[in-house]
């Protein structure tokens, strides 16, 4: 009874979708990708954003031909705050207002080469500074911009973060940083808009197949690669769970489902996953 009550629940709210006016980040390729396009199969009126103008048209096209009221795009890089204030106003403009802010964008978490040299005697420091604009201010700029019109509207930010934004890991130091910094910088603006209706919404992803992810498993074997696909979300499904959970007014949303097991084991016994 209650997984239908589940279902059920979970219709009723894509079908307010309906003409909602959304905005979703880092759109070219992968989870990003996919939420358009399921915002457009809900007819919802949608812009899109990315650094690739080229993709975001072919993305816009097929947002048409699967229902969407509207699917604008505005080509920037959110690392420039110039960039973020173009798509809020657009938005604006455009759509007439905001329902949804689906912040996916970040920068590359590759670090190889660079790590090192954050803890040499003569640290590199601006690649530090670069990846934490695009990766944790970039997101705070374009929920502070979206604000007014949420508020009129009650809607919902979703933050798309990660498991290492819950669970430290040695060797992604920057973007362990970066994640944590949005968990507790978006949960604490939670509470500052319960009494505007503001929902906020933390998903915390595990890995996702995407060509990112592909990429940076290269150095691995093949043995290694193989066992690991094995495990990954895929980034359709990722993007029905991330558009539920807006919908829904969801706190936090777990995706695959190890990734709130992990959470509960750090908070259990840290060490045993801290390592």
């Amino acid at each position: 009874m209650s997984s239908m009550f589940r279902i059920v629940s979970q219709s009723a709210g894509l079908e307010s979708l309906r003409g909602a006016r959304v905005v979703v980040t880092g759109c070219s390729t992968g989870v990003g990708e996919q939420v358009a396009y399921q915002y457009a199969k809900h007819g919802a009126k949608v812009l899109i954003t990315a650094r690739r103008e080229d993709r975001l048209k072919e993305v816009v096209a097929k947002m048409k031909d699967l229902g969407a009221q509207e699917a604008i795009y505005v080509a920037g890089d959110m690392a420039k705050a110039e960039d973020c204030e173009r798509t809020i106003e657009t938005a604006s403009n455009t759509l007439g207002g905001l329902d949804y802010i689906i912040l996916n964008h970040w920068g590359s978490s590759h670090q190889r080469g660079k790590f090192p040299k954050l803890w040499d005697a003569d640290p590199d420091m601006d690649y530090l500074t670069d990846y934490t604009n695009i990766n944790y201010l970039s997101h705070v700029r374009l929920a502070s911009l979206a604000l007014p019109m949420l508020k009129k509207s009650q809607g919902n930010i979703t933050v798309v973060t990660g498991l290492l934004g819950k669970v430290p890991n040695p060797t992604f130091t920057f973007y362990t940083g970066a994640k944590f910094a949005l968990d507790g910088f978006f949960s604490s603006l939670r509470c500052e808009m319960k009494p505007h209706n503001v929902s906020i919404t933390l998903a915390v992803l595990g890995s996702v197949d995407t060509d990112g992810l592909r990429g940076s498993i290269q150095d691995l074997g093949a043995a290694a690669r193989e066992y690991f696909m094995k495990t990954v979300a895929q980034p359709e499904d990722t993007a029905k769970v991330i558009v539920e959970g807006a919908t829904l007014r969801k706190r936090e949303i777990y995706h695959p489902s190890y990734t709130r097991a992990t959470c509960i084991l750090r908070a259990i016994a840290p060490s045993m996953v801290e390592k």
